[in-house]
């Protein structure tokens, strides 16, 4: 009986032992896990701040060109406002030209019909 007292304690401790034993190696099972899990996703926050700076930097890129697209085409408006201006200005030149033409034509018309009234006219005094 005396044996039983004295390995009770030493039997008790052996559990003891053994379940913080069991208890430690969960523990480190664990802290493993999510050590790995941490770091995946400190790798997956480092992957997407890389495409948040490439995208930035194509951004700020793509918002140059706008800018400079903006600008040519501002450019284009104004070439484009002061050669319609040039094409009306052409218009209203050839218009009156188009008219004194006219004009030209109908007293030539008149010049001639006076002129062959004075041939006849002529010619009868001729005769």
């Amino acid at each position: 009986m005396e044996f039983l007292f004295k390995s009770k304690p030493v039997l008790i401790l052996s559990v003891l032992c053994v379940l913080l034993f069991v208890l430690n190696i969960g523990s480190c099972i664990n802290a493993h896990s999510k050590a790995s899990s941490y770091r995946k996703e400190m790798a997956q926050r480092f992957d997407v701040e890389e495409k948040i700076a490439k995208l930035s930097q194509e951004k700020a890129l793509l918002t140059e060109r706008l800018k400079a697209q903006e600008n040519e085409s501002l450019d284009d408006k104004v070439a484009l406002e002061a050669a319609k201006k040039a094409l009306l200005q052409e218009q209203l030149v050839c218009q009156t030209i188009k008219d004194d033409l006219q004009k030209l034509t109908k007293i030539n018309e008149s010049l001639e019909l006076k002129l062959k009234e004075s041939l006849k006219t002529v010619k009868k005094v001729k005769k």
